[in-house]
């Protein structure tokens, strides 16, 4: 959709829910000939912090650009649902809001029980900052350590560059590493100044010198699904192939899926590994 077309939805989706809302949920009286239902423009802007110009431009569908602590006020000022905030933000450009603190949240019971119906194929969940929100058993047998590190270190980026585990797993490790990088920058460019990903960010910078040097040569690559080498220590090298997928009803998590090359051994190596792994947590 066109810049202008987003700017239209939005302001046509803020004015149908303005004319929705119950204003005894705002202990507001009815208006005119006891119309229970609609807020006033000047309403929604004064519980939005905003000015009436500002709001009524943004219904209109003007050439400007809301902040996204402005769409965030406005959408709870409309007292809006989640897919309703998500709605309003990916028109006026921005990504999800997501579920919540990334740092501490976990995937969700239903994702984590088709995490574990994927099994003997290595799966997890990965958060909008690339933190690793659920796992499989066949995942904690390729990479034990998932089920140790502290909760803020959790994340897929901090562990490529920081575990010497993951460095030993990827044969291929700087040519993954660097990959993995420009895949981030590209999915988080939006959220850069999002608290989880500048803490994330600045801490490689400080922590790994190959990170910052990536990092610093600015390289954007979109996900695509390509056959990965892992050198496991106990089976030797598992040839697999890397997939991506996010549920409908959680768009802001992305579910990583390792299936086997095929010709390969990797089905059976699985097996092998997953028979000596207790269940994940």
């Amino acid at each position: 959709m066109q810049d202008s077309g987003r700017r239209k939805e939005l302001g046509f989706f803020l004015r149908a829910r303005r004319d929705q809302a119950v204003r005894a949920d705002y202990g507001l009286p009815p208006i005119a000939r006891k119309r229970e239902r609609g807020l006033r423009r000047e309403e929604v802007a004064f519980l939005s912090g905003v000015s009436v110009t500002w709001y009524t431009w943004l219904e209109q569908g003007r050439d400007i650009s809301p902040s996204r602590q402005v769409l965030e006020a406005v959408s709870r000022a409309l007292h809006l649902s989640d897919t309703g905030l998500d709605y309003v933000l990916s028109l006026g450009g921005y990504a999800s809001a997501g579920p919540g603190s990334a740092a501490a949240a976990t995937a969700p019971a239903h994702i984590q029980r088709l995490l574990d119906a994927l099994d003997p194929n290595p799966s997890f969940a990965l958060l909008p900052h690339w933190g690793v929100a659920g796992w499989n058993n066949a995942y904690a047998a390729l990479y034990p350590n998932i089920a140790t590190v502290s909760a803020p270190d959790r994340n897929l980026l901090w562990l490529v560059f920081t575990d010497p585990y993951v460095r030993d797993l990827l044969p291929d490790w700087d040519v993954t590493s660097k990959r993995f990088l420009a895949e981030f920058r590209a999915e988080t460019g939006q959220r850069l100044g999002d608290v989880d990903v500048k803490n994330l960010v600045e801490r490689l910078k400080e922590t790994s010198p190959e990170f910052r040097a990536g990092w610093d040569r600015y390289d954007i690559l979109g996900f695509e699904s390509r056959e990965r080498f892992f050198h496991h220590p106990a089976v030797g090298v598992l040839q697999l192939e890397h997939h991506q997928l996010s549920p409908a009803d959680r768009p802001d998590l992305h579910l990583v899926v390792y299936t086997p090359s095929p010709g390969s051994d990797a089905a059976a190596q699985m097996q092998s590994l997953i028979a000596g792994t207790p269940r994940a947590s």
